[in-house]
């Protein structure tokens, strides 16, 4: 009887990870696989000429951890994108397929708040699910109780291992945070914490969605340098109105912190505009445009070594704040 070769492929092999890139967040994808040490995968994304979506996978996945990142901001083909890419994946014999998507769409509808709506956060995990995921890893979710929707883990790490070391580098003497409205408390809590500091908060009434009708502060602000808190910018009309009424209120400056740079309509200007210092950001979403006053953290160390630790079976949690 013939020696099994030893260089065979043994089933009982630990699988190796593939990272793979959506079209949408390819420029984070290659800045993920760099520091987790090996090149992107290749693959290839056609369109026929209606803009319908053609994956293809150029090299054998059999039996490997499919890492695929891609954000699901707008446009809808990001997400159309990424189910074709799970289930090309698990047709392909994929051992996992686990979604790396660092900025999680539609999150901002999480429940049924109103009559005759869409809970479309609950949606998107069924389509994942229905798609093939086995797992999604993602970054600062606008509701934690979003990760309840998925029959799958979910490794939702924090940005503050971005910003914590941001805001040390400012070497502010005399600095609180801010919640630019009621739902933002427990982040900009969290940070005060960290740094056994104060907080305040900016109440805000809407009459509809993305128009403010009236903010105040709850808080003393006089003399201090504030760091608004938020997990994402949209419009841009409340971080900047908040930003305004610290200042009238006798703060000495302000700036924000915001993971996800979604920035739609008006929004680079009224950030031009503002009374803000600087606002931070990272790179789960790219900029439209360049912005003297918008600074970009990247977070790809922090999804390369949280890849490398679930690919491990250790522990994450060290990576929170």
């Amino acid at each position: 009887m013939q020696a099994e070769n030893s260089t065979a492929h043994n089933p009982y092999m630990e699988p190796s990870v593939k990272i793979f890139a959506g079209t949408g967040s390819r420029y984070l994808a290659e800045r993920i696989s760099h520091f987790y040490g090996k090149p992107l995968g290749a693959i290839t994304i056609q369109k026929f000429s209606d803009g319908e979506i053609c994956p293809n996978y150029n090299e054998s996945i059999r039996g490997e951890s499919v890492f695929i990142v891609q954000s699901t901001n707008p446009p809808a083909d990001n997400l159309m994108e990424l189910f074709l890419l799970i289930d090309a994946a698990k047709r392909a014999s994929a051992h996992e397929v686990i979604v790396v998507i660092p900025y999680f769409g539609y999150a901002r509808q999480d429940r049924k708040d109103k009559p005759r709506v869409a809970i479309a956060s609950k949606l998107i995990a069924n389509l994942l699910t229905a798609a093939g995921a086995n797992r999604l890893m993602t970054c600062d979710l606008h509701a934690g109780q979003i990760q309840g929707f998925f029959d799958f883990p979910v490794d939702h790490l924090d940005g503050s291992a971005i910003f914590i070391p941001y805001v040390n580098s400012l070497n502010l003497k005399n600095f609180i945070f801010a919640a630019p409205d009621v739902g933002g408390v427990g982040r900009a809590r969290n940070y005060a914490s960290h740094f056994a500091t104060e907080m305040v908060v900016c109440d805000k009434h809407r009459k509809r969605a993305n128009e403010i009708a009236s903010m105040q502060v709850i808080g003393d602000v006089e003399g201090k340098d504030v760091i608004l808190v938020d997990d994402m910018i949209d419009t841009a009309g409340t971080l900047c109105k908040a930003a305004e009424i610290i200042m009238q209120k006798g703060a000495s400056s302000v700036r924000a912190i915001t993971t996800h740079a979604i920035l739609s309509g008006d929004a680079y200007n009224r950030i031009e505009d503002s009374v803000l210092t600087e606002l931070a950001v990272t790179d789960t979403i790219p900029l439209k445009q360049p912005s003297e006053k918008i600074k970009v953290l990247t977070v790809a160390s922090l999804f390369a070594e949280a890849i490398k630790r679930v690919h491990g079976h250790e522990s994450i949690s060290s990576l929170f704040m």
